[in-house]
C-alpha cells in the first residue's frame, strides 16, 4: 500500500477512535500544555522586557549616549567633544551620609547631583509637583532636595525638613515618584538623594580621591541611527585613549537588568524543561494505559491482517493529534503571559513590558513539546508494534514490559539527544545548559536504577505476619508494579526542592548568622589622606576594643590584559565581571589581610621597579592569566600597565577589605586617592554602635559610614524575595510530577481492579486493602524522599560550597519537609486514585478473567 494511502487510512481510524474524547488524556494533555506554557510564556515575558528595554533606551538611558568617568570630571577638551554632539545633561553619583541638622540621627543616602538640562528623556515625577528652580535652588541659605520615601522614613521627617549634607544644608521640598533614569544607575543599597550639582558642589563631598562618578548624558539629533551611535564610541576611543570612559548606548541602557532577566529566563526555561520531561513519564504512561484498553481493537486490526506498522501509525497519529491539543493550550496560555507580566511586574521592575506576541519564544516550547510526546510515547507504542494478536486476546501483552524492536530505541534516543541539543543551543549560558541536561540524564538514570532497588529490596525483605504489610512489600515488587513510575515521577521534583530549600536556607544562615559573627561592624569609604589619621584616632577614642583596619583605595578600570583590549577578549561568564566596570584597587607593601600567597612572589618593602600587580588567585585562572602576564588598567584617566607577580588566595566571605587587583606601592605615586578602613569590634551593642557612627559623622561628615548590618538586612530581604520567586517556579516541576504521579496510578487502576476484587472474593476486608495500599505509598514515598535528600542534598553542598564559597550546613528541618511532603502527596494520591477500585463490583470483573 503506497505511503500516503497508509497515512489517509491511519488518519481516518484515528479521527474514528478519537470520537470517545479524550477520557484517560487529561494527565497527558496538562503535562503538556504545563511544560510548554512555561517555557514559551517565560521566554516570552523575557522577550517583552527585553523589548521594553529597547524601546524605552532613551528615556532608561537619559540619552542616546552616556559617558561615565570614575574620580574626575572631563577635560575641557573632553567636554568640547561631547557638547559637539547634541544637548549634554551632566550629574554625579556617590553615596553619603544625609544627617539631622542637630546631629541625632543619620543615614546612608544614594546622591545623585543633576544640572539643569535634567532629565534629556522623560519627566522626573515628585509629590508634590514643583518646577525643577522650586526643587533644587537655594533659598535662604540651603538648597532644594528631593528624596525617595525610605529616606523620609529612615531619618523620621516629612517634606520641607533640613538636613545636612557634607557641611552644606539642603531642604527635602518633594518625595520622588519617579527617576526616569532610575534603573541605568544600577542597583542602590541606600535611599535616593536628589541635588543639583552646585549644591554638591557646595557640600565639600567631591575632594580629590573621592569615590564619586561623573555621567555626561547626549540627546542627539533626531534620526541618528545605531550605525553612528558605533561610529561616536569608536571616534571617542581614538581621540582619548586613556580617558578610560565608558560609554553605554540607548541600545544597552540597563546592562545589569538586562543580564539578571537573561539569567533568571534561562533558569526558569530550565524549570519548565524539567516540568516538560517529567510529565514526558506522564505521556509514557498515559500511551501504556490507553494502548492496554485498546488491546481488542488492536487484536482486531491485526486479526484482519493490519501490519504492526500500519497498528503503530493509527495511534502515533492519534498520540500526536492529542498532544497537538496540549501543545496549543500551553501556547495560548504563554502568549498571554506577557500581557499579565505587565501589570504583575510594573511594581518589581521600573521597565514597560511590551506585551504581544512573540512567535520564536512560542515556537520553541511547540518544538520541545513535540520532541518530549515523541521521546516518551516511541517505545510504549513500539511495544503495541511487536505484541501478537493471540496474546492480546488474552488480555496480555502490555503488562509484560521489555523494550520493543531496536529501530524504535534508536528514534527514541536520538529525539531525546536533539532534545538535550536544542536546550543547550538556545540557552544564553550553555555550560550551565549543559550541566543541568547531564544532571537531569543522570538523575533518571538513578531514578530508575532507585525504583528497581526498592523492588530488589521488597523481593528479598523477609516474610511478615501483617497481612496488610505483605500485601503492600508484595504489590511494591510484582510485575506491572507502579514502584518505577511513582519513583521517578515524584523523584525529580522533590529533589529540585530540596536543593533550593538547602542552597536558600545555607545562604539566610550565613547572611544572618555566620557572616553578621565575622564581617565588621562598619565600613568607612571616603576618607581623606589628609584626615586619614585623625580618623584613626577618633574611631580608637570611640571603640577602644575595637579593631580599625584602613587601606588606599582608587577607582580604575581593566582596559587590556596583554595588550589586547578587553572588549576583543572572549572570557567566561565567571571571570567576565572583573573586566565589566569599574574595580576598587588599592597598593601594599606587605600580603593583605584575608589573603594566602598561592603562587609567585611579593615585592620586597623598598620597591621601586616597573609596576607589579598580585592578582586574585581564582580570578586569574578564570580569565586565563599566569606570572608574566600584563594587565592595564586606567585611573583617573591614564593607563598604568603592570606585570603579574604573584597570584592570591582571597578570603571573599569575610567580608574584610578585599581587592581582585593590590599593586606595588609605586605604581600610583602621587595619585590622589582617598582611604578605606573598615571597624571590627566584639559584641558591640546598637547603642555603641550607634555612639561611634554619630561621632565619625559629626567630626568627618565627608566620610561615608555603611553599617554592615543595615546592609545585611536589606541582602537578606533580596534573597528572601528571589528565593520565594525561585521555588515558586520550581513549584511547576512538582506540580508536573504529582501529575505523573496520577497518571501512573490511573494507568495502573486495570491490575488494581482485578487484584481487589481477587482478595475481596478470598476474604479480605476493604479495611485490609486500605492499609495494605498505604503501607505501600509509604514505602515508596519514603524512599523517593530519602533519594531526594540524598541527591539534592549533594547538589546544594556543591553549589554552597564550590560556586558559592560558603560554609555548608546540613538543616534537619528541610529534611522533615521533604519526608512530609513525600508521605502526603503518595499515600494521598494514592488512596484517592484506588478508592474507587476499593469499590468495585466483583461479578463484572470476575467474568473477565
Amino acid at each position: 500500500m503506497p505511503l500516503s494511502r497508509t497515512l489517509s487510512l491511519a488518519l481516518r481510524f484515528s479521527l474514528r477512535e478519537m470520537r470517545g474524547g479524550l477520557s484517560g488524556f487529561l494527565i497527558f494533555l496538562t503535562c503538556i500544555a504545563l511544560g510548554v506554557a512555561a517555557i514559551g510564556g517565560v521566554n516570552s515575558v523575557a522577550r517583552s522586557i527585553t523589548a521594553g528595554v529597547a524601546n524605552e533606551g532613551q528615556m532608561l538611558l537619559g540619552g542616546d549616549l552616556r559617558f561615565q568617568l570614575n574620580q574626575r570630571e572631563a577635560s575641557a577638551e573632553e567636554k568640547a567633544f561631547l557638547q559637539g554632539l547634541g544637548s549634554v545633561s551632566e550629574s554625579a553619583n556617590m553615596r553619603s551620609m544625609a544627617r539631622l541638622p542637630d546631629g541625632s540621627d543619620q543615614a546612608l543616602a544614594e546622591v545623585k547631583a543633576v544640572d539643569g538640562a535634567y532629565p534629556l528623556f522623560g519627566e522626573l515625577v515628585t509629590e508634590p509637583a514643583l518646577s525643577r528652580p522650586a526643587l533644587f535652588d537655594e533659598q535662604d541659605g540651603a538648597f532644594g532636595a528631593v528624596a525617595s520615601s525610605q529616606l523620609f522614613e529612615r531619618l523620621g521627617i516629612k517634606p520641607g525638613s533640613l538636613i545636612k549634607l557634607g557641611s552644606a544644608t539642603f531642604q527635602l521640598r518633594a518625595t520622588i515618584l519617579t527617576e526616569p533614569d532610575a534603573v541605568s544607575e544600577g542597583f542602590g543599597f541606600a535611599p535616593r538623594l536628589l541635588v543639583s550639582l552646585e549644591g554638591l558642589r557646595a557640600s565639600g563631598l567631591i575632594q580629590p580621591g573621592s569615590l564619586v562618578e561623573h555621567a555626561y548624558k547626549m540627546r542627539l539629533p533626531d534620526g541618528t541611527s545605531e550605525t553612528r551611535l558605533a561610529g561616536i564610541r569608536a571616534e571617542a576611543g581614538e581621540k582619548f585613549p586613556q580617558a578610560g570612559w565608558s560609554i553605554r548606548t540607548r541600545t544597552n541602557a540597563a546592562p545589569a537588568l538586562s543580564s539578571n532577566i537573561e539569567r533568571f529566563s534561562q533558569f526558569l526555561t530550565l524549570v519548565g524543561l524539567t516540568a516538560l520531561v517529567v510529565g514526558g513519564v506522564g505521556v509514557a504512561n498515559a500511551v501504556r494505559a490507553y494502548l492496554d484498553g485498546k488491546r481488542g481493537v488492536i487484536a482486531t486490526f491485526k486479526s484482519l491482517g493490519a501490519s504492526g506498522g500500519f497498528v503503530f501509525t493509527v495511534y502515533l497519529v492519534q498520540i500526536l493529534m492529542i498532544a497537538g491539543i496540549g501543545i496549543v493550550i500551553g501556547l495560548l496560555l504563554g502568549a498571554l503571559m506577557p500581557f499579565a507580566a505587565g501589570a504583575a511586574l510594573s511594581s518589581v521592575i521600573p521597565v514597560p513590558a511590551e506585551g504581544g506576541l512573540y512567535p520564536g519564544a512560542l515556537a520553541m516550547a511547540a518544538l520541545f513539546g513535540v520532541l518530549v510526546t515523541l521521546a516518551f510515547a516511541l517505545l510504549p507504542l513500539g511495544r503495541a508494534r511487536e505484541v501478537q494478536a493471540t496474546a492480546l486476546f488474552r488480555e496480555m501483552g502490555f503488562g509484560a514490559g521489555g523494550l520493543p524492536r531496536l529501530a524504535y530505541v534508536a528514534a527514541a534516543a536520538g529525539i531525546a539527544i536533539l532534545l538535550a541539543l536544542l536546550a543547550i543551543w538556545f540557552s544564553g549560558d550553555r555550560r550551565i545548559a549543559a550541566i543541568f541536561v547531564a544532571a537531569t540524564i543522570f538523575a533518571f538514570a538513578v531514578l530508575r536504577g532507585v525504583g528497581l532497588l526498592v523492588q530488589w529490596l521488597a523481593r528479598k525483605s523477609p516474610r511478615v505476619r501483617s497481612t496488610a504489610l505483605r500485601l503492600a512489600v508484595g504489590n511494591i515488587h510484582r510485575p506491572g508494579a507502579l514502584t518505577p513510575s511513582v519513583v521517578l515521577s515524584l523523584g525529580l521534583g522533590l529533589t529540585l526542592l530540596v536543593t533550593l530549600a538547602l542552597i536558600d536556607g545555607n545562604l539566610r544562615r550565613q547572611i544572618t548568622g555566620g557572616l553578621p559573627e565575622q564581617a565588621p561592624n562598619f565600613f568607612f569609604v571616603d576618607i581623606q589622606s589628609a584626615d586619614v589619621d585623625a580618623f584613626a584616632d577618633l574611631v580608637q577614642a570611640q571603640a577602644p576594643d575595637g579593631k580599625l583596619v584602613r587601606v588606599p583605595m582608587l577607582r580604575g578600570r581593566v582596559m587590556a590584559l596583554n595588550g589586547v583590549e578587553v572588549q576583543k577578549i572572549k572570557v567566561p561568564a565567571e571571570g567576565g565581571w572583573v573586566l565589566r566596570g569599574d574595580r576598587g584597587l588599592t597598593y601594599a607593601r606587605n600580603v593583605p589581610e584575608n589573603s594566602t600567597l598561592s603562587e609567585g612572589k611579593w615585592w620586597p618593602p623598598d620597591y621601586d621597579g616597573e609596576p607589579l600587580v598580585s592578582f586574585s588567585a581564582q580570578e586569574g585562572r578564570e580569565l586565563g592569566l599566569k606570572l608574566g602576564d600584563t594587565v592595564t588598567v586606567n585611573v583617573l584617566g591614564r593607563n598604568v600597565t603592570a606585570t603579574i607577580a604573584s597570584f592570591r588566595e582571597v578570603q571573599w566571605e569575610s567580608m574584610g577589605i578585599n581587592f581582585v587587583m593590590v599593586f606595588s606601592p609605586n605604581t600610583f605615586a602621587g595619585a590622589p586617592h582617598s582611604w578605606l578602613a573598615t571597624l571590627m569590634t566584639s559584641d558591640a551593642t546598637p547603642a555603641e554602635e550607634a555612639r561611634v557612627l554619630n561621632a565619625v559623622t559629626r567630626a568627618f561628615p565627608a566620610v561615608t559610614t555603611v553599617r554592615v548590618k543595615d546592609a545585611l538586612d536589606v541582602v537578606n530581604r533580596i534573597v528572601g524575595q528571589i528565593g520565594t520567586a525561585i521555588r515558586a517556579a520550581a513549584s511547576v516541576a512538582l506540580i508536573a510530577s504529582v501529575l505523573v504521579l496520577s497518571g501512573a496510578l490511573a494507568a495502573g487502576n486495570r491490575a488494581r481492579v482485578h487484584d481487589a476484587v481477587v482478595l475481596k472474593t478470598l476474604g479480605a476486608t476493604r479495611n485490609t486493602l486500605i492499609k495494605a495500599f498505604s503501607l505501600e505509598y509509604m514505602l515508596i514515598g519514603f524512599a523517593t524522599a530519602v533519594f531526594a535528600l540524598a541527591a539534592g542534598g549533594i547538589a546544594a553542598w556543591f553549589v554552597v560550597t564550590r560556586i558559592m564559597k560558603l560554609p555548608w550546613h546540613f538543616l534537619p528541618e528541610v529534611a522533615v519537609a521533604t519526608l512530609l511532603v513525600a508521605l502526603v502527596v503518595t499515600v494521598g494520591i494514592g488512596l484517592l486514585g484506588t478508592w474507587r477500585v476499593l469499590g468495585q463490583k466483583a461479578a463484572p470483573v470476575l467474568r473477565t478473567l
